[in-house]
């Protein structure tokens, strides 16, 4: 197991080794898990998202980045980037999940995995700098509890409609992207645990990548301290037990379950935001192809870490240019 110097009043290995994580089930599914999702994703889909793509804003890597708009479900209207290349037309897509705390720019997702890609970068509801809403708490801890007394009205269930509405967005702006598995998909922790929901519902996504997915294996969670967005969770599940039941419906493990595209996740074996257990959840749900690459540490700085970054970095491009 992964062990560093560190001051939290836990252990972010939580005392488990690779093997124990790799043997981390998923939580069975309610009964009416794959409906509820299949009725979210086609309300989604019915959206006229009406895209605006602004001028150039920053060049660089090989792309353009524009700032969007896009009109989400519930008429929210949403913006992010839009990184389209600098020479020809796009060949692939991607849809580009953030973590919790938002986006302020394209940041560290561009470059984007393989050339003559488009990649749509959008802030879901309730996220800095571009989809900010009122009565949405930007704060992860208060965003992450924000309408979960019930399965419809969760936060979380209308952020994987903004994902599935920013590829509608990314689709209608660039028309020869349309089609199945043209799209892919990256997101990591808050955007890992987003993509492993809303991945098995839509056809157009033909391989994934996800970085320490959250949501994975909430009764799992709940048992475990940290310092991320699970710990408000923990502390309202003891005030309010029932809200495991909602939770059942929004856990990123049960979902892979039923994820079957291409999938390249990379799970830390020391995480203090995102328990491992969760992370390797995540991966080990998955029925289809996967790949596994074991990062040292999440959401914490160790020697090393640019070197696996650009590890990462690369294992990312091979697999989306072997799928996509």
């Amino acid at each position: 197991m992964a062990s560093f110097a560190h001051d939290f009043p836990f252990d972010p290995a939580y005392g488990r080794t690779l093997d124990d994580l790799l043997r981390v089930p998923a939580p069975p599914a309610p009964e009416d898990f794959a409906a509820f999702w299949k009725a979210r994703h086609d309300e989604a889909r019915a959206v006229a998202t009406a895209p605006v793509a602004g001028p150039a804003e920053e060049e660089r890597d090989g792309v353009r980045l524009h700032g969007v708009t896009f009109t989400s479900v519930g008429g929210v209207r949403l913006g992010g980037w839009l990184a389209l290349p600098v020479d020809g037309p796009a060949e692939r897509g991607f849809v580009i999940g953030h973590g919790y705390g938002g986006r302020q720019g394209a940041g560290a997702d561009v470059p984007l995995p393989l050339p003559r890609s488009a990649a749509i970068l959008p802030c879901v509801r309730g996220m800095g700098s571009r989809g900010l809403l009122p009565g949405v708490p930007e704060d992860a801890a208060g965003h992450v509890l924000h309408g979960v007394g019930s399965r419809d009205t969760y936060v979380i269930g209308d952020c994987v409609a903004d994902l599935w509405c920013a590829a509608s967005a990314l689709q209608e702006l660039l028309p020869q992207l349309a089609g199945p598995g043209r799209l892919g998909y990256m997101g990591e922790s808050f955007g890992g645990g987003l993509g492993a929901l809303a991945l098995p519902w839509d056809e157009r996504f033909g391989a994934a990548q996800l970085t320490v997915p959250t949501f994975g294996n909430h009764p799992l969670r709940l048992s475990l301290p940290c310092a991320g967005s699970g710990e408000p969770v923990r502390a309202h599940h003891r005030e309010h037990p029932t809200v495991a039941e909602v939770l059942r419906y929004f856990d990123a493990a049960t979902a892979a379950t039923l994820l079957e595209l291409p999938t390249l996740v990379a799970a830390a074996l020391f995480d203090p935001a995102v328990p491992p257990p969760g992370q390797f959840a995540v991966h080990n749900a998955l029925p289809g192809h996967r790949e596994l690459m074991v990062l040292r540490a999440g959401h914490f700085s160790y020697e090393g870490l640019a070197e696996e970054g650009g590890e990462l970095a690369a294992r990312r491009t091979r697999f989306f240019g072997a799928w996509l």
